[in-house]
């Protein structure tokens, strides 16, 4: 027995464009295509192919960071907040601006490392401050000053 799948419904292989004939997934938008030069449903296709590409490699790319950080080890090293910035998008017009807060961690033995932060926390640290980092894979957990330095 064999099933067979149609993306752009039953008759798309017969010159019958995005008919409702069938089972395809674009079988029902019906009458939207009837008549459409192939030239827009072939662009109309590959625009929504990309589209759906995009979204699934965020959505992958995004579980395969939460699961890496999950699966690092939760360390607690020296640093020293090395440089911070800021990132705003959006706000043009009447939509909202958006701001996204990083600092960059330098450690003992020289590597240094950008993590994104809430505002709270890039409010109350400043370039130049000691202390222990916390942090588990790229995911920033938390930074504790103190008052000796790294370097003598």
């Amino acid at each position: 027995m064999s099933v067979q799948f149609y993306l752009f419904g039953n008759g798309f292989n017969d010159g019958d464009i995005f008919s409702d004939e069938g089972p395809g997934f674009f079988s029902g938008l019906g009458s939207f295509f009837v008549g459409a030069p192939p030239l827009f449903t072939f662009f109309f296709s590959a625009i929504l192919l990309m589209i759906i590409s995009v979204v699934l490699y965020s959505i992958i790319k995004g579980v395969t960071t939460y699961t890496r950080n999950n699966a690092a080890e939760r360390l607690s090293e020296r640093a020293r907040v090395l440089t911070k910035r800021t990132e705003v998008s959006g706000g043009s017009g009447n939509s909202r601006a958006y701001t996204n807060y990083y600092l960059t961690f330098e450690f003992e033995d020289g590597r240094r490392t950008e993590f994104e932060v809430r505002a709270e926390e890039y409010g109350l640290l400043v370039e130049g401050d000691e202390g222990t980092l916390t942090h588990q894979g790229t995911r920033y957990l938390g930074f504790e000053r103190m008052g000796s330095s790294l370097r003598s």
